[in-house]
């Protein structure tokens, strides 16, 4: 799903991404972890189109980011904290992504805000959410599109046990439907119950070190 060749990211004359080399499997959970700073956000930052490395290829689903297309396609995305208009209440910020491509029905958003523990017909505005709720409504319009691809930027943030239970649990239902996730955490209990792979991040250099 993910093929990443000889990246290198520098700005404003730090290195930022040194070399980096490695291949995503499709339908699989793959783990990124990494100190704050280490690269992993801009890392997912590139891998997403945001950013365009100074060397090297980011190949998603076949296709060359930055030549074939400027963002992957059928990809839903979290990175860093979820933005959302914060005096409109979570349904109607996901209706109002969802009718920018038209793809999805009311019911379907109604349906995955369920599916991640969040009331439709809450009136509440999203400036008075918690930040758990935030976090879950960030995954909702990551995920209510269907994507093939998701690339998950500290998705636990925010959550209670039960939420992180929760969240858990549906990352590896939707593995199990044969979806790919690539997901940063600092949790390394995340990383063990959730992903067939493990890459680590220092200081800009990708290590594997479990396959």
């Amino acid at each position: 799903m993910i093929d990443i060749k000889n990246v290198n990211l520098t700005l404003q004359k730090n290195p930022i991404l040194k070399n980096i080399n490695v291949h995503f499997e499709r339908g699989q959970i793959h783990g990124l972890i990494g100190r704050n700073g280490s690269g992993k956000t801009m890392l997912l930052k590139c891998i997403c189109g945001f950013v365009k490395p100074n060397t090297g290829e980011i190949i998603v689903d076949n296709k060359r980011i930055g030549k074939d297309c400027d963002f992957p396609k059928n990809v839903g995305i979290i990175i860093e904290t979820p933005g959302f208009i914060p005096y409109y209440s979570g349904y109607k910020n996901l209706k109002l992504l969802a009718d920018l491509r038209g793809n999805i029905s009311r019911d379907d958003i109604r349906r995955t805000m369920e599916q991640v523990g969040l009331d439709p017909d809450l009136k509440r505005h999203v400036r008075k959410y918690s930040l758990g709720m935030r976090q879950r409504l960030g995954l909702a319009q990551a995920i209510m599109e269907n994507p093939d691809l998701l690339i998950l930027d500290e998705p636990m943030n925010g959550l209670d046990k039960d939420g992180v239970k929760d969240m858990r649990q549906y990352l590896l239902d939707l593995k199990a439907r044969g979806k790919t996730i690539l997901i940063a955490s600092h949790s390394a209990e995340d990383i063990d119950v959730l992903c067939d792979t493990v890459c680590e991040m220092d200081k800009g250099v990708l290590s594997v070190y479990r396959i």
